[in-house]
């Protein structure tokens, strides 16, 4: 499912805890309710998963991460090791919940949803977010420029896709998914550990294509390219997120 499914939950939770934190407005669109069956697609340590049972719903949460399912069940959590591009589920959730994990299926997004249409019941719910168009493009225009310095065209290496609103919409629509809201929402977040520390968690694809006696030189040449654009007058680090959030929903009959 994701470039990168080998995932250090600690190093996660300490330096990436700004994606849970900050998924308050898609959760208020899922608007979860008590008695519902929720999947949570990419749960990941399952810090949002927590927050749908605590409302009340029962969740089923699937990651391609052994590490990551290994926390969430930790965490009393039903959870699944499974590829999202595989549901085997059928008629079975109220509805699908995802949250900054769409954005690493760089292959095979139609199974994905068609897999999310089987899963849910008549009139059940789509609801997520992810990176949309524009979303890091500073970060990853200076993450190309540095590989191109030391030789390497890094372009087939980007591990996310960022879609635009009309193509996300027409990629759900294809699947018989009818589109109640979707908009892209600019969000610069503050990276409070830094942007070597994000580039070391989220661009690994991109860094392990140098040698490693060059790579922490390479991080210092983005940072220094990038100082100007997301480097605060404090001195802290911002990443220039934009984000898709969006709800659909499988029609309540086949004719609706």
């Amino acid at each position: 499912m994701a470039v990168n499914p080998n995932w250090d939950p600690e190093r996660y939770a300490r330096d990436a805890a700004f994606v849970p934190a900050l998924a308050a407005p898609v959760v208020a669109w899922l608007a979860p309710e008590p008695g519902e069956r929720i999947l949570d697609l990419g749960c990941g340590d399952g810090t949002l998963s927590l927050e749908l049972v605590a409302a009340g719903a029962t969740v089923v949460g699937i990651d391609s991460s052994p590490e990551m399912v290994r926390r969430a069940r930790a965490r009393g959590l039903d959870v699944r090791e499974m590829d999202a591009r595989e549901l085997p589920f059928v008629a079975e959730f109220d509805a699908v919940f995802s949250n900054a994990v769409l954005h690493w299926i760089r292959d095979g997004m139609d199974a994905v949803i068609q897999g999310v249409a089987r899963a849910l019941r008549p009139g059940g719910r789509f609801v997520g977010e992810m990176g949309g168009f524009g979303n890091v493009a500073a970060i990853a225009t200076g993450l190309l420029a540095v590989l191109a310095r030391h030789g390497i065209d890094g372009r087939p290496l980007v591990p996310w896709t960022f879609p635009s609103p009309p193509r996300w919409r027409e990629r759900l629509e294809r699947h018989g998914l009818e589109v109640e809201r979707l908009e892209l929402v600019p969000r610069p977040t503050r990276l409070d550990a830094g942007l070597r520390a994000w580039l070391e968690l989220f661009a690994g694809p991109m860094l392990t294509a140098l040698p490693q006696d060059e790579r922490d030189q390479a991080i210092a040449e983005v940072e220094e390219l990038l100082a100007p654009a997301l480097r605060d007058e404090d001195g802290r680090w911002w990443a220039d997120y934009v984000r898709l959030r969006f709800r659909a929903r499988r029609p309540a009959t086949a004719g609706s």
